[in-house]
């Protein structure tokens, strides 16, 4: 069965009932660019990082949970942090152990994040490739669940309902920015919206992966470097979403390190939001013009991930 099939509108309005209340509804705030330093613009920011663990990870994380048969063994799963910190999370609600592996890369806001909830942790490996290397070594093992951080038809399913909270939020937008690791966020929504509206995808240019995948024409291997490594650097895009994206997303806008840091600055100074580097990506593609939007577009960008240590306080 093809991803169209399986990660449809009618099964992500069902997955969205089922997990509803276990999950925030996040807010939208409406700012102004020229508070940010660039020219006067109203842009919409879904505050997805307000979400329970501090991003939408829970969505597909609660999903698998709520429609999957869970052993007795519990769950397993390998992230950069973020997906981690969602399983751990909707594990401890569900009253499921939570086995999780993730690379050295991983932020300690992240690793404090997993352990707070209860689950055991495994810090190893360099990159995510690592950690679901070790996760999967686990579930053969132990017989695990395995929760999927982006390559997965629960998974996509459950990030896909951010999509239509968006879109009760919005109804008027005509485009959206969202940034790109693994795919399952971008491929969730796109699956949600199928083309009503123009979704543009953002990668840091450390971790090009949709880039490399749109150009050679499926997933490939890709470097998986940069400020956002934790959460936008897997090896390659999801294989179940990338056949969604062809059809539905445009083709990648790609900003620096030093453009997604640039974005964590001037959220925190413009309207004191704290987003993590993978959490400000989409925002970076705005701000430095990387992304030069129509006058007459309604843009609404996706600020999806909160867990840093960049602010400190005292």
């Amino acid at each position: 069965m093809s991803i169209e099939n399986l990660v449809t509108p009618e099964r992500i309005s069902e997955a969205e009932t089922q997990i509803r209340p276990f999950i925030r509804r996040t807010p939208v705030m409406r700012v102004d660019m020229k508070d940010f330093g660039g020219a006067a613009r109203p842009v919409d920011l879904k505050l997805e990082l307000l979400q329970h663990s501090g991003s939408f990870k829970v969505r597909g994380a609660f999903t698998s949970l709520l429609t999957r048969d869970v052993p007795a063994a519990g769950v397993v799963a390998a992230s950069g942090g973020n997906h981690g910190a969602a399983v751990a999370y909707a594990a401890r609600e569900r009253g499921v152990p939570a086995h999780i592996f993730v690379p050295s890369v991983a932020s300690q806001a992240k690793i404090d994040l997993i352990r707070s909830y209860g689950a055991e942790l495994v810090v190893g490996g360099e990159r995510y490739a690592d950690a679901l290397a070790a996760s999967e070594t686990y579930a053969a093992a132990s017989g695990a669940l395995q929760i999927h951080a982006y390559d997965q038809a629960e998974t996509l399913t459950g990030q896909g309902t951010l999509g239509k909270e968006i879109e009760e939020d919005l109804p008027h937008m005509t485009t959206l920015l969202v940034a790109v690791g693994g795919g399952g966020l971008i491929g969730g929504i796109a699956s949600w919206f199928r083309g009503r509206v123009k979704i543009v995808a953002v990668e840091s240019d450390g971790a090009p992966t949709l880039d490399h995948a749109f150009k050679a024409g499926r997933p490939v291997d890709a470097p998986a470097g940069g400020i956002a490594a934790d959460s936008l650097a897997p090896k390659q895009i999801g294989a179940l979403m990338f056949p969604v994206a062809q059809k539905f997303v445009q083709p990648p806008v790609l900003v620096s390190d030093e453009e997604i840091l640039n974005a964590q600055k001037a959220l925190w100074a413009g309207a004191r939001i704290v987003a993590e580097p993978g959490g400000a990506a989409a925002f970076a593609a705005l701000l430095s013009g990387r992304y030069v939007p129509d006058p007459d577009e309604r843009i609404c960008v996706l600020v999806c991930g909160a867990n840093t240590t960049a602010v400190k306080f005292g």
